[in-house]
């Protein structure tokens, strides 16, 4: 199947929406909004944006059965490369037909490249991966540190990635040509070229020299999967978006956008570890860089906030595996900020996890009961969690992509996060 089975439909621009009285914001933005609705078509099926892509990182959003993915509203899911290539392995999933057939999904599917494992056995092996950075200059050697009484699990070169596997210890190589191979095996509809994920601890010089190494990955990936669409010429179309990186560094980023935007891919990821004040900032000076004419996606965010900042500075798509996380936890998101339903108060409340919520588990058990299963140690309770938080993510952004078309979005992102930042 040709490249023409998958495209990107540019909907209505932000900046053209909003009202006149926004342009205020744009000065406290720093810069043009680069907001817009869209629709990516793929060969199983069309994705409005923005739209949130549920996690399903071992082929299964954890804890929730496709057909509840499906009913709760999520458009498409993305899988772990990395993980499906221990578990099953790729073979099996090609035997079967493909990722979305594999798990009886039949809506569009991601799959990550493995360049998250990269840091995450590598340099920052069991560390606090997180959104904050102290601003200090580490020493010299630090690039290479790893938590102290830890092993390092992935060792990177110019050529690629040794893996020792978490699951039994056997080593494992990756090369952009190998994650292209394992990911067409795969069969998901939009694949990651395969990147270098650096930590906002890194260094500038790691940050360039990185960076430069992600960028002749991108080369060896495009030519990989170009290679490798003709000769699967029988399978579906599998479109392949390049990763930006450059950390919290302005000229880094746009330059990532530039040489990357000037490649045959068909999107683009957003990558690498995002300072939280600093968001929106960094997503649009990607975004400014970009061909306006392919999607973006944005790798891990969630919180109504980051979404809202996302959105409005040009990220199409995002993900992120807090909605199930958190759930495991106990902890639903209400319009007043997430709650804890292991907190005592709840153990005679009747209610839904939320008024008005029109998610399966709201419509049909109650706060005292999913109380009792999650005290009870009962799996079942992480499963109605996990409905209602990713039915809430899903919705607000699907209202968030209507605001923009109906030209209420600076309207509505001050109520909803009023509400869920008001400490109710």
């Amino acid at each position: 199947m040709s490249s023409s089975a998958f495209s990107f439909t540019l909907g209505k621009r932000l900046r053209d929406t909003a009202p006149a009285a926004a342009e205020r914001r744009v000065e406290a933005n720093g810069g043009g909004f680069q907001g817009r609705t869209g629709t990516i078509s793929t060969p199983h099926g069309e994705i409005a944006t923005p739209a949130f892509i549920a996690v399903g990182t071992k082929a299964t959003v954890k804890a929730v059965l496709p057909e509840s993915v499906a009913e709760l509203g999520a458009q498409a899911v993305l899988a772990n490369a990395y993980h499906l290539y221990l578990q099953p392995g790729p073979d099996i999933l090609d035997e079967a037909g493909g990722l979305g057939k594999f798990m009886n999904w039949s809506g569009p599917t991601f799959t990550d490249s493995g360049g998250f494992q990269v840091m995450s056995l590598g340099a920052g092996f069991k560390k606090v991966i997180n959104m904050n950075a102290d601003g200090t200059t580490h020493a010299t050697g630090a690039d290479d540190d790893v938590a102290p009484g830890k092993e390092r699990l992935a060792h990177i070169d110019d050529d690629g990635v040794w893996f020792k596997s978490h699951l039994n210890g056997d080593k494992h190589r990756f090369s952009p040509e190998i994650s292209m191979q394992v990911q067409h095996k795969i069969g998901a509809d939009i694949m990651f070229a395969f990147d270098e994920l650096t930590t906002l601890m890194n260094s500038r010089g790691y940050q360039e020299m990185s960076l430069e190494r992600t960028r002749l990955w991108a080369l060896r990936c495009l030519a990989e999967h170009q290679r490798l669409t003709e000769e699967r010429a029988d399978k579906p179309y599998q479109a392949l978006f390049g990763v930006l990186q450059g950390a919290q560094y302005e000229d880094l980023r746009r330059k990532a956008a530039r040489d990357l935007g000037a490649m045959d891919f068909d999107g683009f990821g957003l990558g690498g570890a995002f300072e939280k004040e600093n968001l929106g900032t960094i997503v649009r000076w990607c975004t400014e860089e970009l061909p306006e004419n392919k999607p973006r996606h944005l790798l891990g965010i969630s919180e109504p906030d980051d979404i809202f900042t996302a959105i409005e500075n040009g990220a199409d798509t995002f993900d992120c595996v807090s909605p199930t996380r958190v759930a495991r936890n106990s902890a639903f998101y209400t319009p007043y900020g997430r709650k804890n339903l292991s907190n005592a108060k709840f153990k005679r409340d009747f209610g839904p996890l939320v008024d008005g919520c029109d998610c399966y588990t709201c419509t049909n058990y109650t706060r005292a009961y999913i109380q009792h299963l999650f005290k009870s140690n009962e799996m079942v309770s992480h499963t109605l969690i996990s409905i209602h938080n990713e039915r809430f993510t899903v919705k607000l952004v699907d209202d968030a992509r209507l605001s923009i078309d109906d030209g209420t979005f600076f309207d509505f992102k001050a109520e909803v996060l009023g509400k869920y930042y008001s400490g109710r």
